[in-house]
């Protein structure tokens, strides 16, 4: 695969997810990574100042930059995928979008992921949705004072069957809509190879079509969420796209680790464990 002039960070709660929050940021660095990115790292949506400084302290010390980071989004092990929508709790997803931002600001991340949520039995789905624009439009408006992008994923049917945004299309609508209510530019799409390959979709070809709205880009591969290569999907023609479209950001690495670094990254030649 030609990954060259390609830019990836190391997913912290996946890839180094069997190890204290604090230890992950120096796991990365010892496997060459210089950037990472994460899922909601705290407690809680309001946590305590010595959390969120121990975080930082320990991104300063690795010498790792956080690129990307998700808004609260409830348990992903167990099955949430976003709590913005949900009738019940979406409050929670707002109570936080001051911290992330905020945590945002301080370590220099641009990139902040709002999962969307699931559909709810007994909710109306255009309740919803009017719940998601309106928590989306407060997440936007906050993102935009740091220069900040707030991105949207979509996810394959195959895993999250409950989940609206089941392809490129859906994510891209949702993110014009935000958009055109809040008159800002800065929501765009956070594209997952793995999701997109998975639902069987075009990637190159969505690649290429969602271009200008593509702001980070996630990988893994189908079936097993290995690395790109132990899987099915096509890498090779997924990366030659993405250096088509002349795409700059960062790629995050969100798939499921060996533990072996010389498996998880042989297809990086350019990483130099243990530096």
């Amino acid at each position: 695969m030609n990954v060259l002039g390609l830019r990836f960070a190391a997913n912290m709660s996946i890839l180094y997810g069997h190890l204290p929050l604090l230890d992950r940021p120096a796991a990365a660095a010892a496997d060459g990574f210089d950037a990472v990115e994460c899922w909601w790292p705290f407690s809680s949506p309001a946590p305590a100042d010595r959390e969120t400084d121990a975080f930082a302290a320990a991104l300063d010390d690795a010498g790792v930059r956080l690129v990307a980071m998700n808004f609260v989004e409830g348990d992903m092990r167990t099955g949430d995928r976003g709590l913005l929508s949900s009738p019940g709790r979406h409050g929670e997803f707002r109570a936080g979008i001051d911290t992330a931002v905020g945590f945002a600001a301080r370590v220099g991340c641009r990139i902040l992921n709002a999962l969307y949520g699931n559909r709810e039995p007994g909710a109306d789905p255009a309740r919803q949705d009017q719940l998601a624009l309106g928590s989306l439009a407060r997440a936007a408006a906050a993102a935009d004072t740091i220069g900040a992008k707030v991105v949207l994923e979509a996810i394959s049917p195959r895993e999250a069957p409950d989940y609206p945004l089941g392809d490129a299309d859906a994510a891209v609508t949702a993110a014009d809509a935000v958009n055109a209510v809040t008159g800002l530019t800065n929501v765009g799409v956070l594209c997952d190879l793995y999701h997109h390959g998975r639902s069987g979709e075009d990637v190159p070809a969505l690649l290429r079509r969602h271009a200008a709205r593509i702001a980070h880009v996630q990988v893994a591969d189908d079936p097993g969420r290995g690395r790109p290569g132990s899987g099915a999907l096509d890498y090779p023609a997924y990366f030659d796209a993405l250096q088509d479209i002349g795409y700059h950001g960062w790629i995050g690495l969100e798939y499921e680790p060996t533990r072996d670094p010389a498996v998880d990254y042989d297809w990086l030649p350019h990483l130099r464990p243990g530096r």
